[in-house]
This record gives structure tokens, sequence and C-alpha cells, in this order.
């Protein structure tokens, strides 16, 4: 009989809380439990240096042993790869935010693991094993739009760390197929006269850089897009007073840089036009 932990798929528990409910170790990604027969799998997407991903409803593990080459037979590398026989129940957890581990729920082996090349902790490539996992129930759980944020930001600061050869090399070995996650976030309604009448008082040029608009669109009119110069997500107004029509290279800019002068410039127009 499958071990049943008592977490509802999605659930945020601690580390303590998850050690406790498995009888297992409370460090590692891979915990091996012979009290309750599991092995917990953690993925922690903001500290860890394995590349673990979904691709569609499949969770690309990378298996246990932080330097040199891993091998399939080692500790629970082979408990994962014999997972279909030796009876283990396996479960899988997220980390998005620090100390936050998200139940995803039990998995089981989709395909046979195979191999890549990832770095290891000081940097130097090796080869890897991949676990490739499916759900035993339902679909992978969302990610705020935050926290999707937050570790892409993550991710980027590493690479930027890099020097150029190093960055070539883990560019040419990256995996060819992008992950893809379920991301969830506020949407919020504009309102369409708002945005139109920007546009129409701008008359195709982008109000903070003046310039006619790059191209036209389907229609034959000229391409430009509504920006708020607070963001709605600051709390900015859907109005007429807040809302500016601007060539795509400027709106880019402003949610980049947000510049004070600049929306001071486009604040100053507004109370021109």
């Amino acid at each position: 009989m499958a071990f049943e932990p008592g977490l509802v798929r999605g659930q945020i528990i601690d580390n303590s809380t998850l050690s406790a409910l498995f009888k297992c170790s409370s460090q590692g990604g891979m915990r091996r439990s012979r009290v309750t027969n599991t092995l917990v799998l953690v993925s922690n997407h903001v500290e860890s240096i394995y590349d673990d991903r979904w691709l569609g409803d499949i969770f690309h593990y990378t298996g246990m042993g932080q330097e040199g080459d891993q091998a399939l037979s080692f500790m629970q590398n082979k408990t994962l790869a014999m997972s279909r026989t030796n009876g283990v129940d396996v479960h899988l957890f997220e980390v998005d935010r620090p100390r936050q581990y998200q139940y995803q729920g039990r998995v089981v082996l989709a395909a046979d693991p195979y191999e890549e090349i990832q770095p290891d902790q000081k940097g130097t490539d090796r080869r890897v094993w991949v676990f490739p996992l499916r759900l035993v129930e339902g679909v992978p759980t969302s990610v705020s739009q935050r926290d999707f944020e937050e570790e892409r930001q993550h991710r980027e600061r590493k690479a930027r760390r890099l020097s150029n050869a190093e960055l070539r090399l883990r560019a040419q070995r990256a995996p060819k197929l992008a992950g893809d996650r379920i991301v969830t976030g506020r949407q919020y309604e504009r309102n369409p006269y708002v945005s139109e009448f920007a546009k129409r008082r701008a008359n195709g040029y982008c109000e903070l850089c003046s310039e006619p608009a790059p191209f036209s669109n389907a229609r034959g009119e000229p391409y430009l897009e509504t920006h708020h110069i607070v963001w709605l997500a600051l709390g900015g107004e859907d109005s007429t007073e807040n809302t500016v029509a601007l060539c795509p290279n400027c709106h880019r800019r402003m949610h980049v840089l947000d510049e004070d002068a600049d929306k001071e410039k486009l604040r100053a127009r507004l109370a021109s036009s």
C-alpha cells in the first residue's frame, strides 16, 4: 500500500514538517526513508546547481552527486532507477521560494533515465543522470508570477557572473527544449476606451521619444502600445491622465528602467496636450 503523507497537492510546508511526515533526513535532494518506504525528491529552484525542469507533464529530475560524473548505481540514483520494481514510493517537492516546499504529489518513472551534460558545484562540466517523472494523479501545480519572475532573475544573475568562455560552453550544452511551468498571476482588466484614446491622442507618434511608430499594424494603423505611467500593480489609475502610447522600444524601456525623469517627461507632455 502506498504511503500517504496527508498532504494536498500544491500545499506548502517547511523542511522540518517534511522530515517529520516522511521520517526522512532534512538534508539533500534525494531523501530515502526506510520507515515509510519512500524516496522524497526535492527540486530546489532557488539554490540548487541542478537543471531540473518541466517539459509538459514530465518532470526531468537530475540525480544525486554534486561533483564529477554521476553513477546510476550510486545510492538514491539506484533507488529511483529501480522504483518501478523495488516497491519504494516516490514523492516530489519543488522549492520556488526559500524554505517553502510545495508538494507536487507521488511520481513514477515515465521513461528510462538518460544522461546529459551539466556543471557541478565547481562549475566543471560532467555527465549526470536525468530521470523523467510523471505525476501519478493530476497535472503539475502552478507557480505564482512573482515566484516565477524571481527564479528567472536568479538564473539571469548567475549567467551574468560567468566568463565569456563559461557562458559559451553552457549555452552550447543547454537543453534544446525549453522548460515550461504553469504560471498564475493577477491580470488587470484595462479599459479599452482609455487605451484607444491614448493612441489617438498620440496621433502615430511615441509620447516619450516623439518618433513615429516603427510600423503599421494589419489595419494600416500606426503601431503603438499603451503604458501606465504609474503601474496598475503599484496602484496607478487606468485613466487618460496615467495612460500613454509608446513605441515598443520605449515601452520596454519603461518596464526595464522606469526612470523618474521619463515619467516626468510623460506627465509634462500629457499636461500640455
